[in-house]
């Protein structure tokens, strides 16, 4: 039998306790998702006025940090025009989102699931995502 690493709903919910306050420290309401080792969602918040276009933008990030085990904000740069990975966002039915806020969680060195953040502006859902990984 395949045993498969992942995070639990308590890991879960420590992750977006912090990006939750980092966000009010922040004073920009965000969309919160974590995702486990197979980009399946955990849980998911959205704080009191959080944008509603938001919820798929942040399930999306943590999805596309999991499914290739990078932040979102490294895989935009490596998909830009001439670059190495441009038009990635088109694939999986448009769930890969290639802006800043998503970022891999990891367990003894291996991604065992992910984060994702939106509301905000590109370096603010860094932060807050940032904070969130560093709870992990």
């Amino acid at each position: 039998m395949l045993s498969i690493p992942t995070l639990s709903l308590d890991d879960a919910k420590r992750v977006i306790a912090a990006a939750e306050a980092e966000s009010s420290t922040q004073g920009q309401p965000s969309n919160i998702a974590v995702v486990d080792a197979g980009g399946n969602l955990v849980a998911h918040v959205r704080m009191d006025g959080a944008w509603l276009g938001s919820i798929d933008i942040s399930i999306n990030k943590a999805f596309t940090a999991r499914a290739f085990d990078t932040a979102t904000k490294d895989l935009g740069d490596l998909a830009q025009p001439g670059e190495q990975f441009y038009g990635i966002h088109a694939s999986n039915d448009g769930r890969v989102m290639i802006f800043a806020g998503g970022i891999p969680l990891e367990r003894d060195g291996q991604v065992v699931g992910a984060v994702g953040v939106s509301g905000g502006t590109g370096d603010q859902d860094q932060a807050v995502a940032e904070a969130a990984a560093s709870a992990f």
